[in-house]
C-alpha cells in the first residue's frame, strides 16, 4: 500500500511512478492519506510519502500556506484536491496499527537535505517508534525552485518502487522482518 500526501501533484507523481515500479512484483493499493486507514496491519509493506514542509511534515498552516501559493497566478502551481485536508503527520499519529514493514520518501526542494530537511526522515521515525520495521532508508525525489518535479525524478521513482518490491520478495523468502541497509 502507497499512501500518500501532495500539495502541487509532485508527490503524487512520484507516488504513482513507485507504484508503477512495484506493480513489477506485486499487487499495489495506492491511496492519498485523506482516504488511507488507520490500519495497514494487513498489508505486506506501506510506502509513505510526502512534501516537506520547513524541514518536515506538513502542519495545517504550511498546508494554508501551499493554498495561498496555488492563488498566485504567477506561480502557475494548481493545489491537489484534498491538499488541505488531513495530512501525513495526522494520519500517522491516528493509526492504530501498521504494516510489519515500510519506506518512506518525500519531495524536497533541490538543495542540500541539511538546508530543507526531510518529511521522508520524520515518516521514518514515526513508523519506527510505531513498531514497524523498515525495509529501506528514506528516499527524496526533487523539485525546482518553481515547485515542479525535476527531469528524470519520475523514471527515478518507478526504478526505487521496483527495487522495493525484489527486496520484499527477497526479505520474505529469507523469513527476515529485519530490515535491510540504507
Amino acid at each position: 500500500m502507497i499512501v500518500y500526501e501532495s500539495m502541487f501533484g509532485n508527490t503524487r507523481i512520484v507516488a504513482e511512478a513507485i507504484a508503477e515500479g512495484l506493480r513489477e512484483t506485486m499487487e499495489v493499493v495506492l491511496l492519498p492519506v485523506s482516504d488511507a486507514p488507520e490500519s495497514t496491519a494487513d498489508v505486506d509493506l506501506l510506502i509513505a510519502g510526502a512534501p516537506t514542509h520547513v524541514h518536515g511534515l506538513s502542519r495545517p498552516a504550511s498546508r494554508m500556506e501551499a493554498g495561498q501559493w496555488a492563488d498566485d497566478p504567477d506561480k502557475h502551481l494548481t493545489l491537489e484536491p484534498n491538499a488541505q485536508g488531513i495530512g501525513m503527520r495526522e494520519w500517522v499519529e491516528s493509526c492504530v496499527d501498521v504494516a510489519p514493514r515500510f519506506a518512506a520518501f518525500d519531495t524536497r526542494a533541490d538543495i542540500a537535505k541539511m538546508l530543507s530537511g526531510s518529511a521522508g526522515a520524520k515518516i521514518d521515525k514515526s513508523l519506527r517508534s510505531l513498531g514497524s520495521t523498515r525495509l529501506q532508508g528514506p528516499e527524496s525525489f526533487l523539485v525546482n525552485k518553481a515547485t515542479h518535479l525535476e527531469g528524470g525524478e519520475a523514471a527515478r521513482a518507478r526504478d526505487w518502487g521496483e527495487g522495493l518490491g525484489i527486496a520484499l520478495l527477497i526479505a520474505q523468502r529469507m523469513g527476515h522482518t529485519g530490515a535491510t541497509a540504507g
